[in-house]
């Protein structure tokens, strides 16, 4: 089990996943989301190969479409 803080609140992991995989469990498309990992954003590509571990900070920012 790990601990990450994501947009301020700390969330517990069952275990070390890649950021595409947390996206994927919260229901969110990575193609909708820009994802700021420890200051650095990070580019869709990287979301499946980048693994989040203990500590680790992310912010997690989505785009709204409107008219």
């Amino acid at each position: 089990m790990i601990t990450i803080l994501c947009n301020g609140e700390s969330r517990r992991l069952e275990r070390e996943m890649s950021v595409e995989e947390l996206l994927a469990s919260l229901g969110l498309n990575p193609e909708t989301v820009v994802v700021e990992l420890d200051g650095r954003i990070l580019s869709r590509p990287d979301y499946a190969v980048t693994k989040l571990t203990e500590g680790a900070t992310l912010e997690l920012i989505r785009f709204v479409g409107g008219g």
